[in-house]
């Protein structure tokens, strides 16, 4: 089995940006340490973004008011932007969550990556996607990953 690079390119889907910019959970704290340690960076698209903004406006996420701009801001600061290439992904890497497609499609595009979600319909196509030449792990897979070395 093909093990991500640790310094390989991180996709987050939004729960996971949620997580960390938002929520604050412990659990993202070696994604932070990566980041702020250049061991790890963040790849996103236009639409990626868009979406994040998206939900931190839809009011669901109002009890912990989120500050759109400072999440805005983080963005642009640890997101290394990349344009969609638009190539479809193979057929076995369909996501049955149409919204979740983007996040599967740019680490397909970005190759030897790793996408981090803890989205069901995502976290199912983890074999196939390393069978395409990247994973796809929940943020504490990929902190135990990195902790092992591996």
């Amino acid at each position: 089995m093909q093990t991500p690079d640790p310094a390989a390119p991180l996709v987050l889907d939004t729960n996971v940006v949620l997580d960390w910019l938002v929520f604050r959970n412990p659990a993202c704290a070696p994604l932070i340490a990566a980041l702020e340690g250049g061991r790890a960076r963040w790849v996103s698209t236009a639409a990626m973004r868009d979406e994040l903004m998206h939900v931190l406006g839809r009011g669901t996420l109002a009890a912990w008011q989120p500050d759109r701009e400072s999440i805005a801001a983080a963005h642009r600061h640890w997101a290394q932007m990349i344009d969609a290439d638009g190539r479809p992904t193979r057929a076995g890497l369909r996501c049955t969550d149409p919204d979740d497609q983007k996040f599967i499609d740019l680490a397909a595009q970005v190759g030897n990556a790793c996408l981090l979600s803890r989205d069901r319909a995502v976290l199912k196509l983890a074999r196939r996607a390393r069978e395409a030449g990247f994973a796809i792990l929940t943020p504490e897979g990929w902190a135990e990953l990195q902790a092992s070395g591996g």
